[in-house]
């Protein structure tokens, strides 16, 4: 069983105005409103791919009650914490000509509350996969996936992390099954500019070496890279696409890493399965469907395929000049 963890969840209210004008009445020409965060959307793909999850996480007021709601509506099984005070933040996205976010706080999550969680989280099996994304809130420590990795560790769950800077940093001690930074966050830990899958690579080795077992680092359009549990590097291609909207294009990958070897497949074909998945949301309004991720998984196998025989052909170029020159 995979479970899930979102701190501070959100109602994603996505506005699509047709200005954005400081100081004056700008109006929208169409809304949609989400439940949003990072344990959350990992959740909804996994429930669309067919994979048995559960979301946890903390939810308080009407809006926790939207987002709850939504889950359930779309059949993701929930263990939320429901807290006493406060309401589950409002995000606000201005879809215009450039995408304007401003992310609320969100509620205060006493220590006691984080205790329930962890009492629910002891009972978790052995085998089971805990996934932590996402920011901490202000209210709570910043080691707090570090906390609570070194208080499951040796209880046969493998934690996968999806976290900035520190949060990511120090969780390699506990060596997560998983991470999955992107490249602007290698960059800044490593004090480079990687862009491309081939230049992540030397950076996720390192990664690698301190403690992750599979370290994937998306490249945005570029594609990404794996070093996986056995020490082999994949570098895969982003299928062709149209961006509409990145938010979640990260989650996406997370979960379709994990369906991916949940199915059994290899780190490599998993790799490409995840940059599907990616692929596949930031082409969507929202987080993408199962037929639209098949489709971009097969539209990359045959950008792979195609990339694979055109390389074959130019070996076999080079191999054949060389022997007219001896001869």
């Amino acid at each position: 069983m995979i479970y899930t963890v979102t701190f501070n969840p959100s109602v994603d209210y996505v506005m699509h105005p047709t200005t954005l004008d400081m100081g004056y009445t700008n109006r929208s020409t169409a809304e949609e409103m989400y439940a949003g965060g990072n344990g959350i959307n990992v959740s909804t793909i996994l429930t669309e791919l067919g994979v048995d999850n559960v979301a946890m996480g903390f939810i308080g007021g009407f809006t926790g009650d939207f987002v709850l709601n939504t889950l359930q509506q779309q059949g993701i099984n929930t263990n939320f914490i429901r807290l006493d005070k406060g309401n589950t933040r409002i995000n606000v996205k201005l879809n215009g000509i450039i995408m304007t976010i401003i992310n609320g706080m969100g509620p205060n999550i006493p220590i006691s509350k984080v205790d329930e969680l962890f009492t629910r989280i002891d009972r978790v099996s052995s085998g089971s996969t805990l996934v932590l994304t996402g920011s901490i809130p202000s209210c709570l420590p910043d080691d707090m996936y570090d906390m609570m990795m070194s208080k499951f560790s040796g209880r046969g769950i493998r934690f996968v992390v999806d976290a900035p800077g520190d949060l990511l940093m120090n969780a390699l001690a506990a060596e997560p099954f998983f991470i999955k930074p992107n490249n602007h966050e290698v960059g800044r830990i490593f004090g480079a500019n990687p862009e491309t899958p081939e230049e992540v690579l030397p950076y996720a080795r390192q990664l690698h070496e301190k403690g992750a077992q599979n370290v994937l680092v998306s490249c945005g359009g570029y594609g990404a890279a794996l070093v996986d549990a056995n020490g082999e590097e994949h570098v895969t291609r982003c299928p062709p696409c149209r961006l509409v909207n990145a938010t979640g294009a990260g989650d996406s990958m997370v979960a379709g890493f994990l369906a991916a070897l949940d199915r059994g497949w290899s780190y490599g074909d998993a790799l490409n399965y995840a940059s599907a998945c990616g692929s596949a949301t930031a082409a969507s309004n929202g987080l993408a469907n199962r037929s639209t991720i098949e489709r971009f998984y097969s539209s990359l196998k045959h950008l792979l395929a195609d990339e694979k025989a055109h390389a074959g052909e130019e070996v076999v170029e080079v191999v054949e000049t060389d022997d007219d020159s001896e001869a």
